[in-house]
């Protein structure tokens, strides 16, 4: 209630790019105040049993984390996993460092709780983020799972895509627990060329490589990360080329280029092209994971992202076929005691679920 006073006085009113950034410099912040992010992970940290998930090797306190997108440098691990995230996924970060698109970038659909991006992988380089996490695995204390999400740099050719993903992939092996390849973003241009199965497919093989090599002592699970828009057949191709190779699964799905649900067209005119992400994306991202299931049964770990912002939401996701779940909008519009909540409300209907 608290916070969406404050969002509704004071950040609203900022651009949304610039609310991001003083939301999570007071994260950051939080985090360094000495024993704060212990407490927080105490205090608002998944610890109920039902909700414990193993799953790509790993031990997970609870099923919801942070999606891709919010700490693209991985500045903010520890403070994110404080407020209820299980794990937390940083980037999409890129071989080569790179500023992204032009601003505005970033833009609110309050109404629909929805948001539309087109930062273009704004980040400071697959190399930074190794060292940064490095520096956080020396410290004292526990850690939250930690996944990397890489990307293609934007200066870099399509026949390129297979070298620079594989560099990206050599740097960040020791540091993540998973890495995701992100074919889908809309906003690289022709990024998303390369979920047809023929180009995926040597970029997979590279990167699979490019792990083992850079972590002969541990395997890295490997996940692919697709679009909400692909065509059904092109879903199912995906889902077989990540069995065939062994992939360790697949996060459904990433924002979307439809505007069906926005309804202000001025609004959706001015914001331009870029990602759609929030409660429009619901029953998309929940189809798309209930295919991927039904063709891959439990032979992958399918993360479910889009549209999550109830416990009722994740429950959904649950019994579609998810191992794990991810958020980002609904974590911006409900603040920061949001993931906390949800997983709270979910292992109640878990428990609900279990008596009956």
């Amino acid at each position: 209630m608290v916070y969406r006073v404050f969002y509704d006085s004071v950040l609203r009113h900022l651009p949304p790019e610039a609310a991001h950034r003083g939301a999570f410099w007071l994260i950051r912040a939080a985090a360094q105040v000495p024993g704060a992010a212990w407490a927080g992970r105490r205090a608002l940290g998944s610890r109920d049993p039902v909700l414990r998930v193993r799953a790509l090797g790993l031990d997970f306190p609870g099923p919801l984390g942070l999606a891709a997108g919010f700490d693209k440098d991985g500045e903010g691990v520890l403070g994110l996993a404080a407020l209820g995230f299980s794990f937390v996924e940083v980037g999409t970060v890129t071989a080569r460092p790179q500023p992204g698109n032009p601003r505005p970038r970033m833009f609110r659909f309050p109404d629909e709780r929805a948001l539309v991006n087109r930062m273009g992988f704004n980040n400071h380089g697959a190399a930074a983020l190794a060292a940064r996490l490095r520096a956080l695995r020396a410290q004292p204390g526990a850690k939250p799972v930690i996944g990397v999400n890489i990307g293609k740099s934007k200066a870099v050719p399509e026949e390129e895509a297979v070298a620079d993903y594989k560099a990206s992939a050599r740097v960040v092996a020791d540091v993540a627990d998973y890495v995701v390849v992100n074919v889908s973003s809309p906003n690289t241009p022709g990024l998303r060329n390369l979920q047809a199965v023929g180009k995926l497919r040597p970029i997979m093989t590279a990167v699979r490589d490019a792990l083992d090599e850079a972590s002969p002592r541990r395997r890295v699970p490997l996940l692919v990360k697709i679009a909400p828009d692909l065509a059904d057949e092109d879903i199912d191709a995906v889902a077989d080329m990540a069995l065939e190779l062994g992939l360790d699964g697949i996060i459904a799905t990433n924002t979307t280029i439809s505007r069906d649900g926005l309804a202000d067209s001025a609004a959706v005119a001015d914001a331009g092209p870029g990602g759609l992400s929030g409660a429009p994306l619901k029953q998309r991202s929940l189809a798309v994971l209930a295919r991927l299931h039904d063709r891959t049964g439990k032979r992958l770990v399918l993360i479910a992202a889009g549209g999550i912002e109830t416990a009722a939401d994740a429950e959904a996701r649950l019994a579609a076929g998810a191992t794990l779940l991810q958020a980002y909008t609904a974590f911006i519009y409900q603040g920061p005691f949001w993931p906390h909540r949800v997983q709270r409300d979910l292992a109640a209907r878990l428990r609900s679920g279990k008596m009956h």
